[in-house]
């Protein structure tokens, strides 16, 4: 029973929310089953662009370290607020979503070329809370039952948490950054006098992650309407015999 829940619960998750997390988990299960090492994943620009690494520029994303608190700790975060994300402000609209995706790791990996970071999963996480936050000013948040306050300065809590615990705080910073980045661009400057949106979702991804939808000026052909299927038909027939 509780298999059948889990799987459920799994299946039930959005697709992108669904394929990000277990990419993560997967990652991690391999390199805890010594399958791979961390030094296969990390960021190194130098192996990425002379090597021809290029996987490094995903597997970067996808390490939170080995298994502990600090692991579960942003699973749970990632799964809580990507989920909210996919099925809230981005819903029936995937495309944008993944170009969410796509936009805050070339800003991220940018970034990464010029310091040493070497994974980048964190920074993500903290930029999917950070624009969830500002989608959602009014909601209350309790942080560990110690902490009142309102969304917009949970990613800030967040950092606050990870400074107490001895991390660098330019991981959570630079998610921040790229966060306000993207909600100043899709949801403020469009809406100012003079303002536009500069963040156009290329039509090939809506091609593939978005279902089209139907044209309610569409008149289909006598032929191809419900009611004159062969199936149909031969319904009519059985219950209303000649």
């Amino acid at each position: 029973m509780a298999y059948q829940g889990f799987a459920q619960e799994y299946l039930g998750m959005p697709a992108v929310t669904r394929a990000y997390t277990t990419a993560c988990v997967l990652t991690t299960a391999a390199v805890q089953l010594e399958f791979i090492t961390p030094f296969q994943l990390y960021f190194n620009p130098d192996l990425i662009f002379r090597k021809f690494q290029i996987w490094r520029l995903i597997t970067n994303f996808l390490f939170f370290g080995p298994l502990g608190f600090s692991f579960f700790f942003n699973m749970i975060f990632l799964y809580r607020y990507c989920r909210m994300l996919e099925e809230g402000s981005f819903r029936g609209r995937t495309a944008d979503f993944v170009f969410m995706f796509l936009f805050g790791g070339f800003l991220m990996t940018l970034f990464g070329l010029f310091a040493s970071l070497f994974f980048l999963g964190q920074a993500f996480t903290i930029m999917l809370v950070y624009v969830w936050s500002r989608r959602n000013p009014y909601i209350r948040m309790n942080f560990f039952g110690l902490l009142n306050f309102q969304a917009p300065f949970l990613p800030w809590v967040l950092m606050g948490f990870s400074l107490l615990l001895g991390n660098s705080i330019i991981i959570d910073l630079l998610g921040i950054a790229v966060g306000h980045i993207y909600y100043f661009l899709e949801d403020v400057f469009p809406n100012q006098p003079g303002g536009k949106k500069l963040l156009l979702t290329p039509s090939f991804l809506k091609m593939v992650f978005d279902t089209p939808e139907e044209d309610p000026n569409y008149n289909p052909l006598p032929e191809d309407r419900p009611e004159h299927q062969p199936r149909d038909r031969d319904q009519n027939e059985q219950q209303h015999p000649q």
